[in-house]
């Protein structure tokens, strides 16, 4: 059973559509696939209406959270997307995503940088507009040669001259929604040290204690000397060691599948969630 549960279509930051993602999938030999756009179940719908036999979609959402001033990735799986505080702060975080987004289009601007609102809008075919688009922009209009390159302290990075700070998540409050939403938690890419996403075992810790479900440990980020740490710090913390591909599409080389789930650490996170009502019985099939 292959099973990778970290996926993006063009509903967020990936480049193709959600129901192209299933079949991709499906195509890669994959059995089980969680769709995780940044901050939306946008995509739920079309996946499930497009999803081909023996290909089962877990429903979910990567969250954007911060911890101590700096971004930290949230996965939420198998939550209703109805539940109203969990709905508030989507529409929020998505709001905030287009305001943030202008403000980077106006300050590379101001740099010179021959980019407009309607070029980021075009490639932003979703609700999730984010950094990832502002990149893409930049490249077509000439001012860098690739995405990689937007991404530094010259451009857009965090602390960059053309960054801007956006609302985000507590994550231990975001581990309180979607499990109040019926659903679980695993933090993602909690060592990718190339994107600065490093967690200290202390955070881990925390958000353990405040309900974190699993860690993604096996991610194409993680060098193995990590991931053989996160495993070990997974298994004293009772979580569920995880992979995925963490696939956006063409900006990540069409990886669906590169990384995969055991099947007892999935099994374990489908029995934190709670509700057949939260796995699209009406859509897809479930889960199991």
């Amino acid at each position: 059973m292959r099973i990778d549960l970290h996926s993006h279509s063009d509903v967020s930051d990936g480049t193709r559509p959600p129901a192209e993602v299933v079949r991709l999938a499906r195509e890669r030999g994959l059995d089980v696939l969680a769709l995780t756009d940044h901050d939306t179940v946008a995509g739920w719908d079309e996946a499930a209406d497009s999803l081909p036999a023996g290909l089962t979609l877990v429903p979910g959402a990567e969250l954007s959270c911060k911890h101590d001033g700096r971004s930290l990735h949230m996965l939420g799986y198998l939550f209703d997307p109805e539940e109203p505080a969990l709905a508030a702060e989507l529409a929020r975080i998505c709001d905030d995503r287009v305001i943030r987004a202008q403000g980077m289009v106006d300050r590379l601007r101001d740099l010179g940088v021959d980019v407009t609102w309607g070029m980021v809008r075009a490639l932003a075919k979703g609700e999730a507009v984010g950094r990832p688009h502002i990149a893409r922009a930049m490249v077509e209009a000439g001012a860098v040669d690739t995405v990689d390159e937007a991404f530094t302290a010259r451009w857009i990075a965090q602390g960059g001259r053309a960054h801007v700070e956006r609302y985000a998540l507590d994550p231990v409050r975001a581990i309180g929604l979607v499990r109040a939403a019926g659903g679980v938690c695993v933090l993602a890419h909690p060592r990718a040290r190339r994107r600065g996403y490093v967690f200290a075992d202390e955070v881990i810790e925390r958000l353990a204690a405040a309900g974190l479900a699993g860690i993604e440990v096996d991610h194409p980020d993680h060098v193995p000397e990590d991931r053989a740490h996160l495993r070990d710090l997974a298994a004293g913390l009772g979580l569920a060691v995880t992979g995925a591909s963490d696939d956006h599409g063409a900006p990540t080389g069409d990886r669906l599948g590169a990384e995969t789930t055991a099947p007892d650490a999935y099994e374990k996170l489908l029995a934190g969630a709670s509700g057949d009502d939260l796995r699209l019985p009406d859509r897809g099939p479930e889960p199991r």
